[in-house]
């Protein structure tokens, strides 16, 4: 048995991503695992459909289990992003090998690259060249160049200017950070760029596909059937979302703001705040997105600061590692992680929101983020969708037992009686909503580490422990 995990945003799944897969399963993986972005993605936008067709598309094309990365780092740096990725998979105990995409294709070249960034990023210098408004590219790549040489530094350079090269040193860098004993594989990106705008035979980039899509250009070919056919439901439906649909609400927040609250946002500092407020004015986000872009400002790193300043996130969030791993979908091949995790997770491992909100204040939190961020994802939606979504959707697990059927009808019990306590109003229509879906929703019982178990079952009416360590 060998577990791989793969990052993953699956925003759309294409053809690029089922040969990633393929090359894993080449390289000797049973058995693999997806940490994949929630309703929100890296680059600071929304998922064009949601996690949980998106978790559905990925175990229906060669995945075994999906796992959600929490929006805190969905919404983050690359950095913070593959630092919490790699902490989910790190945290099941049981992954034996990181499997990611890069142009560079060479795990010596990355490797390097890794360690000699690591070593930038450990010296003062860098902080005084970012004080002195050097953007953290330019500072990496004047240090290195200093340090190295100009041919070392230009290949270093030359690595560091493809999106997956970066995320790939990031993955290298959080498997130092946390000592881990997972062991790295990449796989040469076939063809088409991360956010190439020209198809390469039948693959092309999620960026590619995404524009066709807001063009209504047709893209049938470049994806799995599956993809296409969901995609297209997915509009007759009117469950596409589109940052524009967040308009109004995003302006409103932004002016009613304090500038407090500004610096207390990721990615927000060296008066980046004082520019962010004086757009609150104008009327419109790509108005305020032009305003407020330079050189050191990407649009991707404006957007997140934005979707964070709405969801509430804060810089003191990204202190706390991910306190949970939610299952997200899982098929048979996902049990046999699942149930080696039971034994190995230092984390617990969950679908249910509810259970998983009475881990630790940490995961409350996240849990409350994560409800937060989806209530407003719905909004993002052609048709608006409804509320409390993250304590009653469906996930998928195929095939299910009765056994698991009646521990998923408890977890959907549970999550009415904890959403009943501040929103008595919802239960009603909880209720009769469970009742329709039921037979349909497709979850798993619990997984707990035995540490975090012992301390679960010793708790007050409010579901806290009455000695309850960080997690």
């Amino acid at each position: 048995m060998k577990i791989s995990g793969i990052v993953s945003e699956y925003n759309p799944l294409h053809n690029g991503h089922i040969y990633h897969i393929e090359k894993t399963r080449e390289n000797g993986a049973t058995h693999i695992v997806a940490v994949m972005s929630g309703n929100y993605v890296q680059r600071g936008e929304t998922a064009v459909m949601n996690k949980f067709e998106r978790a559905k598309l990925a175990v229906r094309s060669g995945v075994d289990l999906v796992i959600e990365i929490p929006t805190v780092y969905a919404l983050a740096s690359a950095e913070f992003y593959a630092r919490g990725a790699v902490y989910l998979l790190n945290s099941l105990g049981c992954v034996d090998e990181i499997s990611f995409g890069s142009e560079v294709g060479s795990l010596e070249d990355l490797e390097q690259t890794a360690d000699i960034v690591w070593e930038c990023e450990q010296s003062e210098e860098l902080e005084e060249l970012l004080k002195s408004g050097m953007s953290y590219p330019n500072a990496i790549n004047s240090m290195i160049l200093s340090e190295h040489g100009r041919k070392k530094g230009n290949r270093i350079s030359e690595i560091l200017a493809s999106p997956n090269n970066i995320l790939a040193v990031e993955y290298l860098k959080a498997l130092k950070y946390f000592e881990s004993d997972i062991k790295p594989f990449t796989i040469i990106r076939k063809s088409a760029g991360h956010d190439s705008m020209t198809p390469h035979e039948n693959i092309a980039s999620a960026s590619y596909i995404r524009k066709c899509m807001d063009e209504k250009e047709d893209f049938y070919g470049l994806v799995p059937n599956r993809v296409y056919d969901s995609y297209k439901q997915a509009v007759s439906e009117g469950n596409i979302a589109q940052i524009k649909n967040l308009e109004r609400i995003l302006i409103y927040r932004l002016r009613t703001i304090s500038k407090e609250e500004l610096e207390n946002i990721p990615d927000v500092g060296q008066g980046l705040e004082n520019r962010i407020a004086d757009c609150s004015h104008l009327s419109s986000i790509e108005e305020i997105t032009q305003a407020i872009k330079t050189k050191r400002y990407t649009m991707a790193r404006i957007r997140r600061i934005l979707y964070n300043m709405l969801i509430g996130i804060t810089k003191s969030d990204l202190d706390i590692l991910p306190p949970y791993a939610r299952v997200l979908a899982v098929t048979d091949r996902g049990r046999d992680i699942l149930s080696k995790a039971k034994e190995t997770a230092s984390i617990p491992v969950n679908t249910s929101l509810a259970k998983l909100a009475n881990m630790s204040d940490e995961a409350k939190r996240f849990a409350e983020i994560e409800g937060l961020a989806s209530d407003i994802y719905a909004l993002a939606q052609k048709k608006i969708g409804k509320g409390q979504s993250d304590y009653k959707a469906m996930i998928t697990l195929e095939p299910q037992s009765e056994e698991e059927l009646q521990e998923e009808k408890e977890d959907i019990q549970e999550a009415i009686e904890m959403i009943e306590e501040e929103n008595p109003d919802v239960i009603a229509e909880l209720e009769q909503e469970m009742a329709l879906e039921a037979e349909m929703m497709e979850m798993m019982g619990i997984i707990e580490p035995e540490e975090i178990q012992e301390e679960s079952d010793e708790t007050d009416d409010d579901g806290n422990t009455e000695d309850e360590d960080e997690i």
